[in-house]
């Protein structure tokens, strides 16, 4: 039994470590923050919050 099994990923916006959420480009969102995000309006001020962690994203570098 492999005990140091990895487990999650690194979310771009809360900066955790999540198991379930979405793959934008190379960069992963957790279920909590991607809720919150769609539920935020765009005059609340946690909306310049997420604006700004979303510039993180980065596009693939694999032509399509």
């Amino acid at each position: 039994m492999n005990q140091n099994k990895w487990s999650g990923e690194c979310c771009i916006i809360c900066e955790e470590i999540k198991e379930e959420g979405i793959h934008l480009y190379t960069s992963f969102i957790c279920m909590e923050c991607e809720r919150d995000m769609v539920s935020t309006e765009t005059n609340e001020i946690s909306y310049s919050y997420y604006v700004t962690k979303l510039r993180k994203v980065t596009s693939s570098q694999i032509p399509s």
